[in-house]
């Protein structure tokens, strides 16, 4: 059996301890299928020294849930990893700055499809109400530019007063109400190839599909129309080698498909929605190892 890493969160972060072993089981259970035994160590072991990491022929930081309440460290810790040349998937340099959703703003000039979005290093209620009337709407989501499970991010009405406002950094975008319709549709992928598709709800009144905020999540036979391309187009403009990807994506009020993140760092990858339970992955996985 090869043995890899797997980086979990901070223990001093209880906020995903009831959650993040079942994720860590259910990786072990399709890895094992490819002689692969997971070690999992908390990324914040190794912040500053690498060299608890460096004798692992790969290391995966599919688990480092909690780090954007800790970005400054994150990237430290992304900067060692890259120096001391471990051998990690996706690349520290990638989930670096993949960790900041201003990348979104580059996607977006390259020609990738995201919602129209407002970047401000601070948000104020002046800037929520120039957003209404720049996007033409009366629903905006603000969200701080480092964040994950919808953490700080507001659904705003307009004459809705902002409170509990993200610090520093963030971005106001028009509210999708495909959302509340549709839902979120995920195309995951391994090693650059289309594993599953999942699309996930919010509960009824709610915009957040997280599972933590009763999200109900069903498995796709195929992607939906026009899903793929986006998710594609999106991986030739990101241009990195990657073992794993989650393109997450909604639709725009006249249809077409719109990029919400690429999930290049820690992304759940929905192995219980995967028809082959993970087989995928541990291919992908195996093939990298092979290398």
């Amino acid at each position: 059996m090869t043995r890899i890493a797997v980086l979990t969160p901070d223990p001093a972060d209880p906020s995903y301890a009831g959650q993040w072993p079942g994720v860590l089981e259910r990786l072990s259970r399709a890895l094992a299928a490819a002689d692969v035994t997971v070690e999992p160590t908390p990324w914040t072991d190794h912040i500053e020294d690498a060299s608890g990491l460096t004798g692992y022929p790969l290391v995966l930081p599919v688990i480092v849930w909690g780090y954007h309440r800790d970005h400054q460290r994150w990237m430290q810790a992304c900067r060692t990893w890259e120096a001391a040349g471990v051998r990690m998937r996706n690349p520290a340099a990638v989930i670096g700055w993949n960790s900041d959703k201003s990348y979104l703003g580059r996607l977006a000039d390259k020609g990738v499809a995201v919602p129209d979005t407002i970047w401000v290093d601070g948000v104020t209620q002046a800037d929520v109400h120039a957003a209404f009337d720049r996007f033409g709407t009366d629903v905006v989501v603000v969200k701080p530019r480092v964040s994950g499970g919808a953490w700080k991010t507001l659904r705003l009405a307009r004459g809705e007063v902002m409170e509990g406002a993200p610090e520093g950094p963030a971005m106001i975008q028009p509210y999708l109400p495909s959302i509340e319709t549709e839902g979120e549709t995920s195309l995951l992928f391994f090693g650059g190839k289309l594993s599953h598709v999942v699309n996930k709800r919010p509960v009824n009144g709610d915009f957040r599909i997280q599972m933590q905020f009763g999200g109900q999540y069903v498995a796709l036979p195929q992607p939906p129309e026009g899903a793929l391309a986006l998710a594609e187009a999106t991986l030739e403009v990101i241009g990195e080698e990657l073992l794993y990807a989650r393109i997450d994506m909604a639709t725009a009020p006249d249809g077409t498909w719109r990029l919400m993140e690429a999930e290049l760092i820690e992304p759940d990858f929905y192995l219980g929605s995967a028809p082959d339970g993970g087989r995928n992955f541990a291919v992908a996985v195996r093939a990298v190892l092979n290398t």
